[in-house]
């Protein structure tokens, strides 16, 4: 890293996760015992930023929360943490997004998920950032906001240069299948297979096709194509070149925000230097596979060390 800390802007959404652990995921009709229940902080948005702020990042988070009390809890843990909040807004009359999610001893998962107050970014909230966004090595942005606010964002990122690391979730406000033309001016776009599928109207969601799933994405104008597929790896397009990328060989305990540290420490990893784009995966695969080792939400997210040292072990 440069002596000058990487800047990073991250939008995306803000929630808190209401987390039981349990033996097993309930089918319908049917009831579980919890072991153990935490809130903690979580959604994409503080997600990527802590973990670009883990790998020595200065990082702003553009998000909105409720007039409740879990608004002053994310506040306060966002602030220690060392992330900017000074974009974050509240929506006073809304409640903070929730997640409730079950996680059972396999480390499997299901959640539902409460929009809140993240329905109501609004693109004005996002051009208030736009000095920020301009200072910025790398913007991540994920997708499940309102798509007015997203697009605007894609908007400011192109005219001032800014790279823009996107994962292209649905937007909430939209149901259709189609993504706005905007989505396609990303550098760096990070789907896992079924929505890369969904996105190019691919009805066969495999390996065999992801390389083809990818190629279409670059023929709609992004730079880099980077398709998750869990412990499949994932895969790497652009222009030229097509490779799969191994996933790291951990002990599964909780796959919840894996996806997020992959985006935030790619983030991170771009805004030093973007020449050696499979490095910067098999980084942000590090992050993954770590967060995939514990339990928990933002605590789960590893260092910069950690990453490192991950790395060096699988080089030895």
């Amino acid at each position: 890293m440069s002596k000058q800390r990487p800047r990073v802007v991250a939008i995306g959404g803000t929630y808190i996760d209401m987390a039981i652990r349990c033996d097993r995921i309930p089918s319908e009709g049917q009831a579980v015992s919890g072991s153990e229940l935490w809130y903690k902080t979580a959604g994409p948005g503080p997600s990527q930023a802590t973990q670009a702020v883990k790998c020595e990042c200065e990082v702003f988070l553009v998000s909105k929360v409720g007039g409740d009390p879990y608004a002053r809890m994310v506040l306060q843990e966002l602030s220690e943490l060392g992330i900017n909040t000074d974009y974050v807004y509240t929506a006073e009359a809304m409640n903070t997004g929730v997640v409730v999610t079950l996680v059972s001893s396999m480390g499997d998962n299901a959640a539902c998920h409460y929009a809140g107050a993240n329905l109501a970014l609004t693109a004005r909230e996002i051009e208030q950032a736009e000095e920020a966004i301009s200072q910025a090595d790398i913007c991540l942005i994920h997708g499940k906001l309102p798509q007015e606010a997203i697009t605007t964002a894609l908007r400011l990122a192109d005219i001032h240069g800014v790279r823009v690391v996107l994962n292209p979730a649905h937007p909430l406000d939209q149901r259709k299948a189609d993504l706005p033309i905007e989505y396609f001016s990303a550098d760096i776009v990070v789907p896992n297979l079924f929505e890369a599928a969904n996105i190019t109207d691919r009805a066969n969601a495999s390996i065999r096709t992801a390389k083809l799933i990818g190629s279409d994405l670059i023929a709609r104008g992004v730079r880099y194509a980077i398709i998750t597929m869990g412990r499949r790896g994932c895969m790497l397009i652009d222009r030229y070149t097509a490779e799969q990328i191994p996933a790291f060989d951990i002990d599964l305990v909780d796959d919840s925000g894996c996806g997020d540290a992959f985006a935030g420490a790619l983030g991170a990893y771009c805004a030093v230097t973007c020449t050696d784009m499979k490095h910067a995966v098999e980084f942000a695969s590090a992050a993954a596979a770590l967060v995939c080792t514990k339990y928990g939400s933002l605590e789960s997210i590893p260092s910069k060390a950690d990453i490192i040292q991950l790395l060096q072990t699988q080089e030895s």
